[in-house]
């Protein structure tokens, strides 16, 4: 049943293969189940959005879950897909804030919270995902994309999830002068383990070993459990050190207490979306930027995880409209269950990079996402410590750089856009936002060029829709 329904053989795949591809892709996507909730509830930041942690976690899991199981059967492709980052951080630091404000007297009244309003929000902007993609809108532009600005894409994900990777270890910083700089304090136990992991997944890889990632996995959570055990018993002048007290093996992980749990109740936030008050003039710009944000991310993130699993035929995409109704379905679910806009997620790749071919992939994450919330101790162990998962981030971007010799260099009228896009989505940390310079940049560069002809006529509504976008609509609310 499955070699006919997701075709293995075709695909030059196996069930092994498969599973293996998809429980790599969850472990890389992990981190969201934490994330999330601690982000919409406000806890990441000392504050109290309303919305319950547990609930959240649970919703997050569920829309998580339904989203990639329709783009693993339905589309067949081996996608993931969750709450998406960047979105969230929007809602609580942008929606729950303009809700607070224009309905300040309904909130006060006990009629409505601004948490309640804002998932109203997603949900209409879930629907709008919904009739784009039964109308073929979203297809379209998806085959009006050039190749070489698809494997620029493809390129820009890349350098983007790596530079992830990087900095979410600790081994890139923030720096006020020239914003970023390498962190020279390799004797961290943070820097230790992603080392430790990188060294073993990427020597793996090269020898061609099955479940490279997923061993390196393995290896980071070994040496960081023994680190986490070991290092308070070394001599006081390592174990008290900065760099160890300070590091986030110390402050952030901690070592499961369990193996199985109860999963938390989704009932604080099932079905407590406020559609009235998000029916409002007032609240259409935030409809329009979540629109936007998760149109480009899905558009973004299935160019280019399908450019490197090699599924685009003939410069077309097979089931594109499948594949883009998933994380339609999947923001309208979520956002009635308690958690924000879905979207497919760039760290799919990984599962990509370890043989994921198939519908069979995502039905795997699919199918762990369902699973996670009875295995919170141990997903939390792995999940919550960035240094175990960033080395198969960064062996993936590495990976995904190999479509850059796809792209039509010698033609600049082709070129040029497509390196927008490239340096766009890791230098602006979005892939809409990467896409959008590109999109706009290239039916200027080829109509100047005298390639006007080249360009289909989607691509010269999109730029001028984009540009609109942003100064209408985006300078107004950030």
């Amino acid at each position: 049943m499955l070699q006919k329904w997701f075709r293995l053989s075709e695909h030059g795949t196996t069930v092994r293969t498969e599973l293996l591809a998809g429980l790599t892709t969850f472990l890389t996507m992990a981190y969201i189940i934490f994330v999330q909730p601690a982000v919409l509830s406000g806890q990441m930041f000392g504050k109290d959005t309303g919305m319950d942690f547990g609930s959240v976690t649970t919703a997050t899991c569920l829309a998580a879950a339904v989203a990639t199981l329709i783009m693993g059967i339905y589309a067949r492709y081996p996608i993931g897909q969750a709450p998406g980052m960047g979105e969230n951080f929007f809602f609580v630091f942008s929606v729950l804030p303009a809700v607070g404000v224009t309905y300040a007297a309904q909130i006060a009244a006990g009629k409505t919270t601004a948490w309640q309003v804002g998932l109203g929000v997603v949900f209409l902007a879930g629907v709008l995902f919904l009739l784009l993609s039964v109308l073929g809108v979203r297809e379209k532009l998806l085959d009006a994309i050039s190749p070489s600005m698809r494997s620029g894409i493809a390129v820009g994900i890349g350098l983007f999830i790596a530079f992830i990777g990087l900095q979410n270890t600790g081994l890139v910083v923030g720096d006020p002068g020239t914003c970023v700089k390498l962190n020279r304090q390799f004797a961290s136990p943070d820097l230790i383990v992603f080392f430790y992991g990188l060294l073993v997944t990427a020597g793996l890889y090269a020898l061609r070993v099955r479940g490279s990632i997923v061993w390196g996995i393995v290896a980071g959570t070994i040496l960081a459990v023994l680190l986490k055990l070991g290092l308070p018993h070394f001599p006081e002048w390592i174990a008290q050190s900065s760099l160890v007290t300070g590091s986030k093996l110390m402050t952030q992980f901690s070592l499961a207490d369990g193996v199985v749990s109860s999963p938390p109740s989704i009932r604080p936030t099932f079905w407590k979306l406020d559609l009235v008050h998000a029916l409002s003039w007032s609240m259409l710009p935030f409809i329009l930027i979540f629109l936007f944000m998760d149109l480009f991310d899905t558009l973004g993130t299935l160019i280019g995880v399908s450019e490197q699993a090699g599924l685009v035929k003939d410069g077309r995409l097979p089931r594109a409209n499948r594949a883009l109704m998933s994380d339609a379905v999947g923001t309208v679910a979520g956002a009635a269950l308690g958690t924000s806009t879905v979207t497919s997620f760039i760290e799919s790749a990984s599962g990509v990079e370890q043989g994921g071919r198939t519908g069979l992939t995502a039905v795997t994450v699919g199918v762990l996402f369902l699973l996670a919330p009875f295995f919170y101790p141990v997903i939390a162990m792995v999940g919550s410590y960035p240094p175990i998962t960033a080395p198969a981030l960064v062996v993936v971007g590495s990976m995904m750089m190999r479509n850059v010799i796809r792209i039509k260099w010698s033609n600049y009228a082709e070129a040029m856009p497509t390196f927008l896009v490239i340096i766009g989505i890791p230098m602006t940390y979005s892939i809409a936002d990467g896409l959008a310079l590109g999109f706009i940049a290239y039916p200027v560069i080829k109509l100047t060029a005298g390639q006007g002809r080249d360009v289909r006529w989607l691509m010269y509504v999109m730029a001028v829709v984009l540009v609109a976008y942003f100064l209408l609509v985006r300078m107004e609310v950030g």
